[in-house]
C-alpha cells in the first residue's frame, strides 16, 4: 500500500468527521454554500502555434490498441492519434468523421460512405478494406475487444462498394452508429495489424492511424511522445503544436504542483479539491465542462453481503453524500440517486427529462435506519473489501468514507490500495476483481443517450461487473435499443431508469463537471467530456 500524501489523509479524516451531521440541499458538507461555477463550451481560439505541448496523465495507458482503450488514460491520448468513423462533438452530438456519410437504409443496416483522400501516418490511403478489417477485430475472439458489447448484435461487416461499408445487425440497433464516434469506431490500417502483430498498440509496435498527431515513442512509466502529422486531411483540425507529450504522473500532489509551476501545460482528470489552489496560483485556469459521468461505487461481488439489494441501499443511506461532495470534490458537484447524468437526457423532450428524475426514490442519509436494514438482512459482522488507488484526493476520500459508513451500520470493511494501472485493470479483467466487493468509478457515457449506461448492466454484459440480473430490466433495455426513433427511445428508457434506481446495482454518489486545466500559455480546447474521443489537442495553440 502506498503512503497517502498528507493532503489526502487530512481530507479523508474530514469525511470521517461528517458522521455527526448531514448537509442541507444546495450546501456543502459543512453547511456552507456550494461553490459556484459555470460550464464553458469552448475556450478562446489560439493566436499562434506551439513548438511543444505537454499534458499530464494520471496513469500509463493500458494500450493504444483501440480495442482495449477503455479508460481515461487510454482514450485521452488515443483521441489525438486515431480517428473514428463518426466524430463526437463537444455537445455530445455526432457528425461525419472518417465516414463522410452514414445512413440507416434499413432497420438492420448502417451504411458508411468512406471519406476519400485520407492518409494514414505512413502515407498510405484509407480504404473501405481498412474499415472492414478494423471493425471486424471487435468480433474476433482472439482479439477479445473490450468494446464487443457495441458489436454484439452485428451479423456481418462487408465492403459493398468502392468506398462503402455496410454493417448488418440481427436486430435494429439504435446506438450502434452513435457508438462509432468512440473507440469502437476507430480505424487503422489493415496492413498495420499484420505488420505489428502482437505488438500492435504497445510501446514497440505503436499504431498507424489518420489523426492530427502520429506516434513517435513510448517510454514506459515516463511519457508518450507524438509529432504533428502534416498530411492530416482536415484543415480545420490541423495541429497547432509541432510536438505533443503525455507525461505520466501517478502522484496527484506532484501532478498539481507540476501544473502550478508551468512544468506541464495542461491536464485532465484533476483533483477537484485542488481547483481553488490551482486558480490561485495565477499560472493558468481550471475550466468546467459538460460531463456525462456519475461518480458511483461499483458492486463487484454478487456473493458478498452487497449482493443483496437491501444491503446496497443501507450502505448508500449510511453515506453522507452531500458531505462527500464537499470533501471529495471541494463542493463542485451534487448528489444523485440516478446512474445516468442529467446531461445524457438533454435531447429528450421536456416532459421525459422531468419524468426521468422527478419520482426517483431518494436514499437519505440515515445511519440508524441503515443499521436496522443490515441487521434484518442477517449480514452483521460480514466484511467487504473496498479497492482504491492513489489517483486523486476523491479516491482516498470515498474509500475512507465508505469504509466508515459500512462500519457504522454493522459491517466490517477493509481498504485495499493498488497502483493506478492495477486499478484500471478492475474494469477489464475479472481476475483483477477477485476479492473486491466495491470500487469507485467516474463512469462516463460515450454517447448522449442513457441507454448506453443501461445496456452495460444487462445480464452477462462485459461491464456488468457485479453480475446483476433483472429480466424485466433486460427486456426493457433491449426493446429501447431496437427503437430507432430517438424520442420514443427516451420514453422507453424511463423504465430502466426506475429499475436501476430501485435496485441500485451500483451505488450512485454524485454528478460533477468535467475539469480541464490550461496554463496561461495555451488555449483552444473545449473542456467537454468529448475529449475522450475528439482530437482536442489539435485545437490548442499559443494564447499570446
Amino acid at each position: 500500500m502506498r503512503t497517502k500524501p498528507l493532503k489526502v489523509a487530512l481530507a479523508a479524516g474530514a469525511v470521517l468527521a461528517l458522521a455527526s451531521c448531514s448537509a442541507s440541499p444546495g450546501a456543502t458538507g459543512d453547511g456552507a454554500p456550494a461553490p459556484a461555477y459555470e460550464i464553458t463550451a469552448n475556450t478562446a481560439a489560439p493566436v499562434g502555434e506551439l513548438d511543444k505541448l505537454t499534458f499530464s496523465t494520471y496513469a500509463e495507458p493500458f494500450s493504444l490498441d483501440y480495442a482495449y482503450a477503455f479508460d481515461y488514460a487510454d482514450n485521452q491520448v488515443l483521441a489525438n492519434v486515431c480517428e473514428s468513423l463518426v466524430r463526437l462533438n463537444d455537445d455530445m452530438s455526432i457528425s461525419p468523421g472518417l465516414a463522410e456519410k452514414y445512413e440507416n437504409r434499413t432497420p438492420n443496416t448502417w451504411v458508411y460512405t468512406i471519406r476519400q483522400g485520407v492518409k494514414f501516418h505512413d502515407g498510405t490511403t484509407l480504404t473501405a478494406d481498412d474499415v472492414v478489417a478494423s471493425m471486424n477485430r471487435h468480433l474476433d475472439p482472439a482479439v477479445g475487444s473490450f468494446w464487443y458489447s457495441v458489436y454484439q448484435n452485428v451479423e456481418k461487416i462487408e465492403k459493398t462498394g468502392p468506398n462503402e461499408v455496410t454493417v448488418t445487425s440481427k436486430v435494429p440497433d439504435a446506438l450502434f452508429n452513435e457508438s462509432m464516434s468512440g473507440a469502437a469506431g476507430v480505424i487503422d490500417s489493415a496492413a498495420m495489424f499484420k505488420k505489428a502483430g502482437a505488438d500492435y498498440g504497445n510501446a514497440k509496435g505503436g499504431v498507424n492511424c489518420t489523426g492530427p498527431f502520429e506516434f513517435k515513442s513510448w517510454q514506459s512509466g515516463e511519457k508518450l511522445s507524438f509529432d504533428r502529422f502534416d498530411g492530416y486531411w482536415d484543415p480545420d483540425l490541423k495541429a497547432k503544436a509541432k510536438e505533443l507529450d503525455f507525461v505520466i504522473m501517478t502522484d496527484p500532489v506532484a501532478r498539481v504542483n507540476a501544473l502550478k509551476s508551468g512544468e506541464i501545460d495542461g491536464g485532465w482528470v484533476l483533483p477537484a479539491t485542488a481547483v481553488d489552489d490551482l486558480n490561485a496560483s495565477g499560472a493558468g485556469k481550471v475550466y468546467f465542462g459538460l460531463n456525462t459521468a456519475v461518480q458511483s461505487l461499483v458492486v463487484s461481488n454478487p456473493d458478498g453481503p452487497l449482493g443483496k439489494p437491501e444491503v446496497r441501499k443501507a450502505l448508500l443511506m449510511a453515506l453522507d453524500r452531500d458531505g462527500l461532495v464537499k470533501a471529495a470534490e471541494g463542493g463542485y458537484g451534487k448528489r444523485t440517486n440516478s446512474l445516468t447524468s442529467e446531461s445524457v437526457w438533454k435531447h429528450a423532450d421536456d416532459g421525459t427529462k422531468e419524468a426521468a428524475f422527478k419520482d426517483l426514490v431518494d436514499y437519505p442519509y440515515d445511519v440508524e435506519a441503515a443499521a436496522k436494514i443490515v441487521k434484518e438482512q442477517g449480514v452483521e459482522g460480514q466484511e467487504i473489501t473496498i479497492t482504491t488507488a492513489p489517483i486523486g484526493n476523491n479516491f482516498a476520500v470515498i474509500a475512507q468514507a465508505t469504509a466508515a459508513a459500512a462500519e457504522s451500520i454493522g459491517l466490517k470493511a477493509k481498504i485495499n490500495t493498488v497502483t493506478p494501472n492495477a486499478y484500471t485493470a478492475l474494469f477489464s479483467d475479472p481476475e483483477a476483481r477477485k476479492g473486491t466487493d466495491l470500487y469507485y468509478t467516474s463512469w462516463y457515457l460515450s454517447v448522449g443517450d442513457p441507454q448506453e449506461m443501461f445496456s452495460i448492466l444487462r445480464t452477462g454484459d462485459f461491464s456488468n461487473y457485479g453480475d446483476w440480473s433483472n429480466k424485466a430490466f433486460d427486456t426493457s433495455v433491449n426493446a429501447a435499443l431496437e427503437t430507432m426513433d430517438q424520442q420514443e427511445r427516451f420514453t422507453k428508457s424511463l423504465e430502466a431508469q426506475k429499475i436501476t434506481n430501485a435496485e441500485i446495482p451500483w451505488l450512485p454518489l454524485y454528478e460533477s463537471p468535467n475539469l480541464l486545466w490550461m496554463s496561461n500559455k495555451i488555449t483552444g480546447a473545449s473542456p467537454s467530456i468529448n475529449f475522450m474521443y475528439y482530437p482536442w489537442a489539435a485545437k490548442i495553440g499559443a494564447a499570446k
